[in-house]
């Protein structure tokens, strides 16, 4: 499977370090968010709902 990963907006640049990419991972998987500094060590996977509850969480606590 070919994902097309995608930095944060929220990314400052090269030297930023808390830098994350999502993919979609395909119908029914999920989406994949890894660390963009280390593209080859791995992803998180989560389901559409675990996302949503993820993102929901970010925008309470910010």
């Amino acid at each position: 499977m070919s994902v097309q990963w995608r930095k944060s907006t929220h990314s400052s640049g090269v030297n930023d370090e808390h830098c994350v990419e999502l993919g979609r991972l395909g119908a029914g998987v999920g989406v994949g968010v890894r660390d963009s500094k280390d593209p080859d060590g791995g992803h998180l996977t989560l389901t559409s709902t675990q996302f949503t509850d993820l993102i929901t969480r970010i925008k309470q606590d910010a």
